[in-house]
């Protein structure tokens, strides 16, 4: 009997996901991984990707008729949640495949369009997002990558930056400038580009961490179909919307279930060390609060799942206040614990044998959520001006 068969009792589901995941996640595999190259780490994630789609785990949410097997959200809520408390691989390479696609292709996309890309996800598609340029980041409008009609197909010139994964990616979702006489918002358009396309360059970004997780786009040239444009030309920006308020939701419900329960065992190796800082009342009362904030945190996540469930349902600012608070809240915890663990904590390597895993690691990786996606500045304003109806100074 599969997993999905015990879909309609939630608890034998939730005892099925986390015997598939005692049996398939390998022991020792965040060290590994720590310290493997670009290629053991791609070839890591495509294993872990496949091994989801064989349990019917990669796309257990979508409608059964794209590949999906209709699950509820409670479903999806135990399945993140499960995954997190085995600290399960994170299909990070898959992202924009998992999350910002179907985001955007489910309210926006033609049938054509979501039988043609949606059905490869669960087969290990990799997709990349063409959105921030080296000039155009956070004001994402004013990007200047141009889309030029000819005929049945647009050509495209520009450069695209900050892509994750896009050297190894099959597709991209990509927002160019179509009328450059309209304003910012109004002259955009949103189309699939596929990488194997003539006059698409990639070059990787080496980070500080040694790894090439992003690249660099360079479109010189390059012909898409019209027929792969998403939406009407010029109402891209209105497409992109669904892109990015997509980008909180399961996954960060995931990232969210990991904190906790990383921080519960960063508790419990501190009790059974008798760590100095134990004794100390504001460090822990600072640690408590951590954990009030990690619960409320959970409890906005879960209506911001909700509310991306709702059939048209309107944009907010909830996912603004999730990515705020959230990415916040997590470099405050890696800084914490990086300063508790003292020495031990100041590896940069994910060392099997340290008693602290690497928090400096962490602490260092803390800092990208604050930045990609829209900055936490961003979320402010859109905070302030949307939700609050401020005035913009």
């Amino acid at each position: 009997m599969s997993i999905l068969d015990k879909q309609n009792d939630l608890p034998a589901f939730r005892q099925a996901v986390r015997g598939w995941l005692g049996d398939v996640v390998p022991s020792g595999w965040k060290a590994r991984m720590a310290s493997a190259s670009n290629d053991e780490f791609i070839a890591f994630q495509r294993w872990w990707m496949a091994e989801r789609s064989k349990a019917g785990l990669a796309i257990p949410h979508w409608p059964k008729d794209y590949g999906g097997a209709g699950l509820s959200l409670r479903h999806l809520i135990v399945i993140a949640d499960e995954i997190a408390r085995a600290d399960a691989p994170q299909a990070r390479m898959f992202t924009i495949s998992l999350i910002h696609l179907p985001g955007t292709l489910f309210p926006h996309g033609t049938e054509a369009q979501k039988r043609r890309h949606l059905a490869g996800v669960a087969k290990g598609d990799v997709w990349c997002q063409g959105f921030s340029e080296p000039n155009s980041g956070s004001d994402l409008a004013s990007l200047r990558c141009r889309a030029v009609r000819d005929g049945d197909h647009y050509v495209i010139n520009g450069q695209k930056i900050w892509s994750s994964y896009s050297m190894y990616a099959d597709w991209c979702i990509l927002l160019t400038r179509t009328d450059p006489d309209a304003p910012k918002h109004r002259g955009i358009s949103y189309f699939i580009m596929d990488m194997r396309s003539p006059g698409v360059e990639v070059r990787p970004i080496r980070q500080a961490n040694g790894r090439s997780e992003f690249g660099e786009l360079f479109l010189t040239d390059v012909r898409i179909p019209a027929e792969n444009m998403i939406g009407r030309e010029n109402d891209g920006w209105r497409v992109a919307q669904a892109t990015l308020a997509s980008e909180r939701g399961v996954i960060a419900f995931e990232g969210a279930e990991r904190q906790r329960y990383e921080i519960e065992a960063f508790y419990r190796r501190a009790l059974a060390s008798g760590a100095p800082w134990l004794r100390d009342d504001q460090l822990r009362r600072e640690f408590v609060g951590f954990l009030a904030e990690i619960q409320a945190g959970r409890h906005l996540l879960r209506r911001l799942l909700e509310e991306n469930e709702r059939p048209g349902a309107s944009a907010s600012v909830l996912p603004s206040i999730v990515k705020l608070s959230g990415t916040a809240l997590r470099q405050r915890i890696c800084s914490f614990m990086t300063r508790i663990a003292g020495v031990d904590g100041q590896a940069f390597a994910m060392l099997a044998e340290a008693p602290f895993g690497s928090p400096m690691f962490e602490f260092m990786g803390a800092f990208t959520g604050t930045i990609a996606g829209g900055t936490n500045e961003i979320m402010r304003n859109i905070i302030a001006e949307r939700g609050l109806g401020m005035p913009r100074v």
